[in-house]
């Protein structure tokens, strides 16, 4: 039996000792303050899980059923969490496997840290069995990658990796490891990277630029604010919050920046995008001054570009300076941690509450309300929408869950209708749009946040592209919540081909299985609603069960998602049906 001095000394890094490349790749995440890794062995990695064996008390690795599951899981975990998420796979398909979650990663800012095993440094570039290039593969799609070929590179690697991966504006790292390096031995000894030569994370704050964002805001007749994750990357909530109840600005968010403000803040006048809703649409285009916060101008948000906001000039609270002027022409960039920025220009902000201006939002909204919101949580129809399931769920958690979604009409249905009381409540996938998300992301978010709900919103097409994990439910016996919403078409596509496409539903309808005896196989509760009497009972089941849940719900097949934006047109011509 291992004496906890003995476990305390396997760990101790402030000594230098010669142990395997393998041991000090594991020494580097406890080191790291790593305590949970999603992965899946292979040969090519079996010298690191031959280490987890041994270090298994100290570090838990959880068994996905696709190396995709580990990388959305170590996601969900990072974003719910504001820790670095690893993942870990083998060489050849067991990295490729990877690749969309670190490109979802990638463009959502999350940070996580991928470990690839790879063939021998001998072997390398001659088609051996299960060798992929990784690093040229991954080089578009990470922050930073690095191939380690000696044993005596990976404590330098591995702290550069996790300084990179949550520093400034984060992201994904990939290390590629060839197993002579895990096999050989090191002199180890662990120092935390605190710096990188010619790697400047965090913009110098210019206080000219403070001063003139602020003498444009105080000016302002008319002024709006769109804010992102960026809101919640820098843990600036409270900043913000502060902020624009000082000067009285309604304020919007991206999909990404949603639960960094509560639902009901009346300073809230909710979505920007596509499938947004109608008043910050509709008033982008009638604002005086737009104040972008820790958002990026993506194409959901703006639709077309020569008629977004041309009458308003652009003040951007941003970290990255790549961002600054990528898609929309900015009058003043304010660069650096929006934390520190939004409490720099706090004290300089006059008192205000734009009345006038905040009731043309209200007005709008009671619009919406009428024709779109309303018909949907209160349905005239037979058949359920996906609305009224959100609501349903609203009433049981009162707002506190975190919701996960995927990608879909579910998605946007989710994001406009979930009440949102805490920060870090709202987790999708948003630049990339990753079909297959939710579930396992679900299951990395319950394990960060084991003391929150986690109810993930999935749509039928979504979630048979990672059905899989709901092995890894049923091994972990992690206790995360499962909505389907289950209309048997892949419903944004059909939607589109409805409005645009005179109703040529192209391989778009779906033959599913029994979601709910596959549930039943993986052990897991389930329960299928077709009827709106048994929806408030089945929700309520639902979250008071202390174990996995996994609802069905039958809803209509031709449900639409308003307000739109038709792509390639103006925010101003947003529809409401």
């Amino acid at each position: 039996m291992e004496t906890m001095t003995e476990s305390k000394q396997k760990v101790n890094n402030s000594k230098t000792v010669k142990i395997s490349g393998a041991e000090a790749l594991v020494r580097c995440l406890l080191a790291e303050g790593v305590d949970l890794v999603y992965g899946y062995p292979g040969g090519a990695i079996m010298p690191v899980y031959d280490e987890f064996y041994k270090y298994k008390k100290e570090l838990h690795h959880v068994l996905t059923r696709h190396e995709q599951g580990a990388i959305h899981a170590a996601q969900g975990y990072a974003r719910v969490s504001n820790k670095v998420g690893v993942a870990i796979a083998t060489s050849g398909p067991g990295a490729t496997n990877l690749i969309t979650g670190i490109a979802d990663a990638q463009i959502d800012s999350t940070p996580v840290v991928c470990i690839t095993g790879q063939v021998g440094s001998h072997l390398l570039g001659s088609d051996a069995f299960q060798e992929t290039d990784i690093i040229s593969i991954s080089t578009p799609v990470t922050k930073w990658n690095c191939q380690i070929t000696k044993a005596s590179e990976i404590p330098e690697v591995l702290a550069k990796a996790f300084y990179i991966a949550k520093s400034g504006r984060p992201g994904p790292v990939l290390i590629d490891i060839t197993k002579d390096a895990q096999f050989g031995e090191v002199d180890f000894v662990y120092n935390k990277c605190e710096k990188i030569r010619s790697y400047t994370p965090v913009p110098q704050m210019d206080s000219a630029k403070i001063e003139a964002a602020a003498t444009m805001i105080n000016q302002a007749k008319k002024p709006f604010i769109v804010w992102g994750q960026g809101l919640t990357i820098g843990k600036a909530e409270e900043e913000f919050k502060a902020f624009i109840e000082k000067a009285g600005i309604p304020s919007a968010s991206t999909l990404l920046g949603l639960s960094a403000l509560p639902s009901d803040h009346e300073l809230h006048t909710g979505m920007v995008g596509m499938h947004g809703n109608y008043a910050p649409n509709k008033l982008t285009n009638e604002c005086d001054v737009f104040i972008a916060i820790g958002m990026r101008f993506d194409d959901r948000v703006t639709g077309n570009l020569e008629t977004y906001a041309k009458q308003a000039k652009i003040i951007h609270f941003e970290i990255d300076p790549a961002e600054v002027d990528k898609n929309v022409k900015t009058d003043i960039a304010v660069l650096g941690d929006v934390k520190d920025t939004l409490e720099a220009i706090l004290p300089l902000i006059e008192k205000r509450d734009h009345k006038n201006w905040l009731k043309e939002f209200n007005d709008l909204y009671d619009i919406e309300y009428r024709e779109v919101i309303d018909a949907q949580i209160h349905p005239k129809s037979k058949g359920l929408t996906m609305a009224e399931t959100i609501e349903g769920i609203n009433k049981v958690t009162k707002g506190e869950a975190v919701i996960v979604s995927d990608v879909g009409q579910h998605q946007m249905m989710a994001c406009r209708y979930s009440n949102f009381k805490q920060i870090r409540s709202k987790i999708t996938s948003g630049g990339l749009g990753t079909m297959g998300f939710a579930l396992p992301a679900a299951i990395g978010a319950k394990m960060g946040a084991p003391e929150r709900e986690v109810v993930a919103i999935i749509g039928d097409g979504g979630f048979q592209m990672n059905i899989q994990e709901l092995g890894t439910v049923l091994q972990t016996k992690v206790p995360v919540k499962i909505v389907v919403l289950n209309n048997q078409f892949l419903g944004m596509v059909r939607q589109w081909q409805e409005l645009f496409f005179d109703r040529r539903y192209a391989s778009t309808e779906m033959t599913n299985p029994n979601f709910v005896m596959i549930a039943q196989g993986y052990g897991i509760k389930a329960r299928k609603v077709s009827e709106r009497k048994d929806l408030a009972g089945a929700i309520e089941e639902m979250i008071a069960s202390k174990e996995s849940y996994f609802m069905e719900v039958m809803v209509e097949m031709e449900e639409n998602v308003f307000p739109m934006i038709p792509t390639g047109s103006s925010v101003s011509d947003v529809r409401l049906k």
